[in-house]
């Protein structure tokens, strides 16, 4: 065994293993071997595969054959950092930086990152007779604009508000990636957190806009409209039926009496079935409905950082940014470091503005009369009146339940590490116990 003074002397390591199933167990469990890349100025890297370890970490330090090994990795991965990424002309895109409005005016676009990124704009510009006139250009937002200059698939000039007599053929250098960091962070409510929540997603295939629309000309998603129809004469005239026969029914019976929540009586009990028993049973409200009781007014600090921030849309969503459709998901984004655990009023806030997912199945499937008469009719005998059997299957109530009606994702960003949370809406009330 050698030890720390002893001169380093690599010796090959013997194994067992098939080459095949060591290359197969060694993918997962080592690290990268950063001595196998190739040298900087090679035009193919290869990305290093990863291997088994030589040896485990000694307490009292290893010896020198292990320290040598050790540099020697360390080192090649410092070169292989330090080395500069390569972009070609051909599919970069350029675009200046306005500091004064916030946004990226890209002059030349390539690639297929414009698909999803950037909105058309129309800005003032100047013409030859001295007056003005709106002429639209494609813009990026901060949080666009610094992820692709952070790819490398964008050169980004900031603007100069001065005067450059004599200067016009000095075209200067572009902005570098820590300039990129300096100047945009910050802008349009852009925080550290929420930039590495978008590109997190963005490198991973989703969509990702903007919630509140941050100037006019930034499309938004239509508004979500009702799948309801509008109701018929029957139906408005059986809810009025339905008013005044409630409305008679509780001036013949009192008033409620917590020790008798069940009122059971003899003329009428055609209505005493399981779910109407549960439901006289009921004597706390339920359901996400009846707001949170709370003692102030304003439950909710203007200051939370519970806001929606960014819309998501899966990959295999049709998404057209000039008319984007309804998001599949919502996003809060906060720093794990500051922010607490929201409290119910938060979460009932957030829950009030996505829209009702309209895959969970409805929870009870009601009998529909055709006529008021035959509701009447079944109504006063319903032991003579036949029940409609629906054709479709009966829904599973814990996948609904676990779906919920409306969906929220809170991202936590904790130093750049970042996980995500989803809240969901739960209708309990709206499924039959038995």
């Amino acid at each position: 065994m050698d030890h720390a003074l002893e001169r380093p002397r690599p010796q090959p390591a013997t194994s067992t293993l098939d080459p095949a199933e060591a290359e197969s167990s060694g993918d997962e469990d080592g690290g990268l071997d950063w001595t196998k890349l190739p040298k900087i100025g090679t035009m193919r890297p290869v990305i290093p595969k990863r291997g088994e370890k030589d040896f485990e970490p000694a307490p009292g330090g290893g010896s020198g054959l292990q320290v040598h090994v050790l540099d020697r990795a360390r080192a090649a991965m410092f070169d292989a950092l330090k080395a500069d990424r390569a972009i070609s002309s051909k599919s970069a895109s350029y675009g200046i930086w306005f500091p004064q409005i916030s946004r990226v005016h890209v002059t030349v676009a390539r690639g297929i990152h414009f698909s999803v990124m950037g909105h058309s704009a129309a800005r003032p510009i100047s013409i030859d007779n001295g007056s003005t006139k709106l002429q639209k250009r494609l813009e990026l937002l901060p949080e666009e604009a610094l992820y692709l200059i952070e790819r490398g698939a964008l050169f980004c000039w900031k603007d100069i508000q001065a005067d450059l007599t004599g200067l016009d053929d000095v075209e200067g250098a572009p902005m570098s990636v820590q300039q990129a960091f300096a100047e945009i962070i910050g802008k349009e409510d852009l925080t550290l957190e929420k930039y590495q929540v978008f590109a997190y997603l963005r490198r991973l295939g989703y969509v990702v806009a903007r919630t509140d629309p941050p100037s006019p000309s930034y499309p938004v998603p239509p508004p979500r409209l009702g799948n309801e129809a509008p109701p018929s004469f029957c139906r408005r005239l059986l809810s009025i039926f339905s008013l005044f026969t409630t409305s008679v029914l509780r001036f013949w019976r009192g008033s409620f009496s917590w020790w008798k929540p069940l009122r059971i009586s003899r003329l009428i009990h055609h209505d005493k079935s399981y779910g109407k028993v549960l439901k006289s049973l009921r004597v706390i409200p339920a359901g996400h409905s009846v707001a949170p009781h709370s003692s102030c007014a304003t439950p909710v600090s203007p200051s939370s950082p519970y806001k929606i921030f960014y819309n998501m849309y899966k990959p295999s969503t049709n998404f057209r940014k000039t008319t984007p459709p309804q998001p599949d998901f919502q996003i809060v984004i906060i720093n794990a470091r500051t922010a607490v655990v929201p409290s119910l009023y938060e979460l009932t806030e957030l829950r009030g503005a996505p829209p009702v997912v309209q895959s969970s199945p409805a929870a009870v499937a009601l009998p529909v009369h055709t006529s008021i008469f035959k509701y009447i009719f079944s109504w006063l005998l319903p032991s003579s009146t036949p029940q409609s059997i629906s054709s479709q299957p009966r829904p599973h109530p814990f996948a609904a339940l676990k779906a919920g009606k409306k969906n929220i994702v809170i991202a936590a960003v904790d130093s750049g590490n970042i996980s995500f949370f989803r809240f969901s809406q739960g209708a309990f009330e709206e499924w039959p116990t038995l």
